[in-house]
Parts: C-alpha cells; sequence; structure tokens
C-alpha cells in the first residue's frame, strides 16, 4: 500500500512540473498580447507616436518636412559643394563604383642582366663563401 502511495505522489510530482512549465509559457505568450492590444496609457509615449503619424502623413516625396526657404537654400549649395569638391556632378552615386586592377611590369633590382651570368664563376663564388663560413672549431 505505502509503495502504491509513494509511486502516485512521485507521478503527481511529474504532473505539477509539467502543469507550472505550460503555465508560465502561456503567461509570458499571453502577457505580450495583452501589451499589443493594449493602448498606450503613457502621456509622453502617445505624444511620441502622434508626432510620428504626423510626421509620416506630412513627408510625401521625400522632400524636407517643414521646411524655410533658407533650409533649402544652405542645403543646395552644401549640395554644389560637394558636386564641386568630389567631382560628382552629372555622376550616379547610388552605384558602387568599379575598379579594374592590372599587374605591373616587374624589373629585377640590382641583378642588371642575367644573361651574362656565367654559371662556373657563380659556383666558384658559392664555392668562396663555403669556405669563408667554416665554423673555427667542431663539436663532437
Amino acid at each position: 500500500m505505502t509503495k502504491m502511495l509513494l509511486q502516485a505522489v512521485s507521478r503527481l510530482g511529474m504532473v505539477s512540473r509539467q502543469v507550472l512549465q505550460h503555465a508560465r509559457r502561456n503567461i509570458g505568450v499571453s502577457a505580450v498580447a495583452a501589451q499589443k492590444a493594449a493602448p498606450v496609457t503613457d502621456p509622453i509615449q502617445q505624444l511620441f507616436l502622434d508626432k510620428i503619424k504626423d510626421y509620416k502623413t506630412k513627408s510625401v516625396g521625400g522632400k524636407l518636412v517643414d521646411v524655410t526657404p533658407q533650409v533649402e537654400s544652405a542645403l543646395k549649395d552644401e549640395l554644389d559643394k560637394v558636386d564641386r569638391v568630389y567631382s560628382a556632378a552629372g555622376k550616379d552615386m547610388t552605384q558602387f563604383p568599379s575598379f579594374s586592377f592590372t599587374d605591373p611590369q616587374l624589373e629585377s633590382a640590382g641583378l642588371g642582366d642575367t644573361k651574362d651570368l656565367d654559371i662556373v664563376e657563380a659556383e666558384e663564388t658559392i664555392e668562396e663563401v663555403e669556405e669563408d663560413n667554416k665554423p673555427y672549431f667542431v663539436l663532437t
């Protein structure tokens, strides 16, 4: 009898853990849904949203909103300055530039003409260098 009671209690513990896990998940999901459905109660947040909607209705065609003639002339002057400095007049600045690289012609530096090099002279030079670099003593 006690054995059956212990098994029932252990199974009840596993079931309760599963129920708690599902309840946590459902509360997490429903909290996000309730937050999205609820109207904005913060007056600053509501003012911000109203300004964004107002800006969206005013900005038609990608032009500046509530611009004065002085601001337009300053913008035109700056764009003309950029055209002069970067030679951008008549170029499509929205495209990525194309590059073309060519390999330079390489020349041998300081060797002179290699056709005149005599193989026998080269072998003699190597032997002289090897003799000069012999150690003074040999470890055994």
